[in-house]
């Protein structure tokens, strides 16, 4: 049986080509692009007019780039950039605000350390965590209940912020201690051993939040 040319052989599915951007996406980007630049041209209190000879353009092009009527190309954004005095990336900010956001009713924190089956004696409650490179901190909320609890000391990376809610506690850092009441706050190097010492008045309730990441300027 004679074998058939590439050209003789059925038609099969098209090859897929690369991602393009849906119409909607499109004119989405090409809306906020638009803000962006009239927001800068308000900013420098620039006119259309004015605009459109600082950077090279027609004013009926600038008029349609600032009500979205058409997308600007690179070479575009460049000019405007220079006349706005702004780099090409401003015109794109905010298109990432959608981040993590954590939001926790009153009681409603995950539980990090089993409550005593006997009695209430300690409850450590984490109230949200952010994923990946933006968990910069770890905010836990501690309710301790019985002054024969005995604590252990901790140690970790990064700082620590404790803000006394309620109650009154002895709380230790290294050699030195504490005294701490409703409205108290202390902060200190996570890698420190420290921990609370003895539970004044009870129940005792703070906010523990541990921050981590690199120095700040």
């Amino acid at each position: 049986m004679p074998r058939r040319s590439a050209a003789d052989r059925e038609p099969g599915p098209p090859e897929p080509g690369p991602a393009e951007a849906s119409p909607g996406i499109e004119h989405a980007l090409g809306l906020h692009i638009a803000e962006r630049i009239r927001e800068y041209r308000q900013q420098l209190g620039m006119s259309g007019s004015q605009l459109a000879i600082a950077s090279g353009l027609s004013k009926g092009m600038l008029s349609k780039l600032e009500n979205g009527q058409v997308s600007p190309s690179l070479a575009t954004l460049v000019r405007l950039s220079g006349a706005l005095q702004v780099p090409v990336t401003a015109f794109f900010r905010g298109l990432d605000e959608e981040r993590d956001v954590l939001f926790v009713k009153a009681g409603q924190g995950m539980d990090i350390s089993a409550r005593s089956s006997r009695r209430k004696a300690h409850r450590y409650q984490l109230l949200g965590s952010m994923r990946g490179p933006n968990k910069r901190m770890e905010p836990v909320l501690v309710t301790l209940h019985a002054r024969s609890e005995v604590f252990p000391l901790y140690q970790h990376a990064g700082t620590e912020l404790i803000y006394v809610l309620s109650g009154e506690m002895v709380y230790g850092v290294g050699g030195s201690e504490y005294t701490m009441e409703a409205g108290d706050t202390l902060q200190f190097d996570g890698e420190v051993s420290h921990g609370p010492r003895r539970l004044v008045s009870l129940p005792t309730m703070f906010l523990s939040i541990k921050a981590f990441g690199g120095t700040q300027a």
